[in-house]
């Protein structure tokens, strides 16, 4: 399919900061969005200081600096604003794997079974003549597919699927977070601090959608850190999604810290969603919505982002 997305820009460099009352600041390799290519030296320079929101600043000094084509992560005063100027039009991009047969979504759990209780030609007999319908069976876990967990996932009193409020689950402001490049698996509370989380759903871009529904899916997966977690409860997070194997470190041992946070909370969980990539840092506008199933702690959803 091809991409018809308008490109972005970031620009890669080496700052030296001076500030007018004494004092610098460096920074090696920063990356910086821009709302276009053909910026100056001057400008990017002007961007980097009210990305930071440095005050009092003397002079600003970029090295090696390079502007190169690459999906903007968020920088402040570049992003939805500049994004809704060039592609005005709605969007609607659906961020769920499809279900199908025989998925693996989580290794060691069952794949979906999908039968039929009704054929198309047996129900010929049934209904008038040119009316047919199939109606069918599915036999799958919970855990199938992109899914949400309620409280009851995790704890025994725990709110179940039923009993969520759907203002909590439909049209959230979202804030998305890019971070495929990062060197370590755990993403720390650190990457949020200069989002407003507060009542938004909180979308962690990490890339490794590319390995669902393969081997490599399982194995080193990103995941966030517990002290992620304490910081979007603090901060009044509602949602929490990755598009990696499991919210948690899989790898750690049985404990599911980042799990127990949220669900403690109240802050639905979603895992297994994909194309986060196309989305921007700010302006989108999540649902990921289950049925409203009693006693049931994890269902899959239809989640999507309208732009």
């Amino acid at each position: 399919m091809t991409d018809a997305r308008t490109p972005e820009y970031r620009a890669h460099f080496d700052a030296t900061v001076a500030f007018v009352n004494g004092g610098g600041l460096t920074a090696e390799g920063f990356r910086l969005d821009l709302p276009s290519a053909d910026l100056s030296e001057g400008e990017i320079a002007r961007l980097f200081v009210q990305h930071l929101g440095l005050a009092l600043v003397g002079e600003v000094r970029l090295g090696d600096l390079r502007i190169v084509e690459e999906a903007h992560r968020g920088s402040r005063g570049v992003g939805a604003a500049e994004r809704s100027e060039r592609d005005p039009s709605r969007r609607v991009i659906d961020l769920s794997h499809p279900i199908r047969a025989g998925l693996i979504t989580y290794p060691g759990l069952p794949a979906p079974v999908i039968t039929p209780h009704l054929t198309r030609e047996d129900s010929r007999a049934r209904y008038a003549p040119g009316t047919e319908f199939a109606m069918d069976v599915i036999t799958m876990i919970g855990n199938t597919g992109t899914y949400l967990d309620s409280p009851y996932h995790r704890y025994a009193d725990g709110g179940d699927l039923a009993s969520l409020d759907l203002s909590s689950l439909v049209g959230l402001r979202a804030e998305v977070i890019h971070v495929p490049d990062a060197i370590e698996r755990g993403v720390p509370a650190s990457v949020f601090f200069d989002r407003d989380v507060a009542g938004a759903a909180v979308l962690v871009h990490t890339g490794w959608d590319a390995h669902f529904g393969t081997p490599a899916y399982a194995a080193g997966a990103p995941y966030l850190t517990d002290d992620a977690a304490a910081h979007l409860v603090e901060q009044g997070a509602v949602l929490v999604g990755i598009d990696s194997l499991n919210i948690d470190d899989t790898e750690g041992g049985g404990a599911r810290p980042v799990h127990s946070r949220l669900l403690a909370a109240g802050v639905h969980v979603v895992e297994h969603l994909t194309r986060l990539g196309e989305l921007p840092a700010r302006g989108a506008r999540f649902t990921a919505a289950p049925p409203a199933v009693e006693g049931f702690g994890t269902f899959p959803v239809r989640a999507f982002a309208e732009l």
